[in-house]
């Protein structure tokens, strides 16, 4: 059980941290096209190339995860990666965050517990 809740917690830090780069990425762009002259000037867009890496070794892990074991076991767990995308609004973009959400934290992560007990 202790894997899975390990391969669980880096999948979905790998998850939060690719949408916390798409998010920084995206803040550094003016316009948004389909042309061969916005894909260019992206190419030197960091957060965009590091979200990519993010969420394709989440994808990759993901893959792992889905064969080797529960898929009611794994799926469920995958909600971590909310707990990291409101400890990231919290702690990267100073988001205030209401108590009804620390709440929902809190529920999700007992959810978690429970599932893996």
């Amino acid at each position: 059980m202790r894997i899975v809740l390990a391969f669980a917690l880096v999948q979905s830090l790998l998850l939060a941290a690719g949408q916390l780069f798409l998010k920084m990425g995206l803040g550094r762009m003016t316009d948004v096209s389909l042309s061969w002259k916005f894909i260019a000037s992206q190419l030197g867009n960091w957060p965009l190339a590091a979200a990519g890496g993010c969420l394709g070794g989440a994808t990759l892990l993901w893959v792992y995860m889905l064969k080797r074991f529960e898929f009611g076991l794994v799926y469920p767990m995958t909600s971590l990666g909310y707990v990291f995308g409101i400890l990231a609004a919290a702690a990267v973009f100073n988001e205030h965050i209401p108590p009804t959400r620390w709440i929902g934290v809190a529920l999700v992560i007992l959810g978690i517990v429970l599932i893996a007990k």
